[in-house]
């Protein structure tokens, strides 16, 4: 049944809007408030991909009465004053792409919702709906696409405009993993960082996991992963036996992609590497999986095992270049979409571009 549509009034001008969607965050660092969320990215079919009717009681019954105050003191770890480190470096890019895009003659609508969480995609994609947004251009914040990752934005988003009976038109933009400009803005960053502290003897391209039977099922992820590592390693002339690729947070019992880090991180350990660095290019924001499962437990394990020394390099976040990046993605996918005439725009926008680029 569709929602009643607000008062309709002639005369309004029309505006673009772009939406950046990240995985999402708990409102605190508390058991209290991890329950909530848990439940909400856990009974997600996308995430567990387990019948129901196994996976309702083990759900309710145990993971929801445990894991929220284990996850709550991890949490509680990197928990900053402003709030959630994922949501904080989002809202600031969100922030950062509208300066961006302001430069446009017509520039689009900027703002940014959670997966799971809040703020909800339903909830933002309505405000801009009233505020006069009839084409809205969606890009979740995943470089690499995975069923359990972008897919679930691709969901709630048609779940929104399946209820609304005039919807703005839509368009999602899939994955970015070969895109150049975050290529170029994730080797800056490393580089950046190794002017500073030196180069390792290792360097660790840590992807978030994802059981192997979705590669088996036909999700490109694992693929993407390797080709975002391998252009990686070429904007960094590294050579084969500088660097590897390895996948996080596993869980449960089902085998996942490989090599896990974990098992990574321990094997350089036992070969005595001087000193390794993991960078974690499937993530464009600091979050728990990169401040807390590497940044500690992995460099844990790592040190553990008989490693030198150990070294995080943070996550793109408000890198100005891969702020320049995210705006061309959005650019790329905007064409024709303006307000202005689309011949008009066009030339403004290509222009914007090139000179991005010199």
């Amino acid at each position: 049944m569709y929602k009643p549509e607000p008062d309709h009034r002639h005369g309004l001008q029309k505006r673009t809007g772009v939406l950046i969607v990240n995985l999402g965050t708990p409102e605190a660092p508390t058991k209290e408030a991890l329950r909530p969320y848990l439940k909400e990215f856990l009974s997600d079919p996308r995430v567990v991909e387990i019948p129901r009717a196994l996976w309702w009681p083990i759900l309710n019954g145990i993971i929801l009465n445990t894991r929220p105050a284990e996850s709550a003191r991890k949490y509680a770890s990197i928990w900053t004053k402003e709030g959630s480190p994922l949501k904080v470096h989002t809202m600031r890019q969100a922030a950062l792409l509208g300066i961006e895009l302001g430069k446009l003659e017509h520039p689009p609508l900027v703002d940014y919702a959670m997966r799971y969480g809040t703020p909800s995609i339903s909830s933002v994609l309505e405000k801009m709906k009233l505020d006069g947004c009839d084409r809205i251009l969606v890009i979740p914040l995943y470089p690499q696409y995975a069923a359990s990752s972008s897919g679930t934005v691709y969901d709630a988003v048609f779940k929104v405009f399946e209820a609304m009976r005039n919807p703005p038109e839509l368009r999602i933009i899939k994955h970015f993993h070969d895109d150049k400009g975050y290529i170029d803005a994730l080797a800056e960053n490393i580089s950046n960082y190794w002017a500073a502290s030196g180069r390792p003897e290792k360097l660790l391209m840590s992807f978030h996991g994802v059981p192997k039977r979705t590669l088996e099922l036909g999700d490109p992820y694992h693929c993407e992963c390797l080709k975002t590592g391998r252009l990686l390693s070429e904007a960094l002339n590294l050579a084969e036996d500088e660097y590897m690729i390895s996948f996080q947070s596993r869980f449960g019992r089902a085998e996942w992609l490989k090599p896990y880090t974990v098992e990574a991180a321990e094997q350089f350990g036992k070969q005595k590497i001087s000193r390794m660095d993991v960078v974690c290019p499937g993530f464009v924001s600091d979050c728990l999986e990169t401040l807390e499962e590497i940044a500690m437990e992995v460099k844990q394990v790592f040190l553990n095992a008989g490693g030198g020394e150990f070294n995080y390099i943070p996550a793109l976040n408000e890198n100005q270049k891969w702020i320049e990046a995210l705006a061309r993605i959005a650019m790329d996918n905007l064409h024709g979409w303006m307000d202005a005439p689309p011949d008009m725009e066009t030339g403004r926008m290509l222009a914007l571009s090139k000179g991005a680029k010199n």
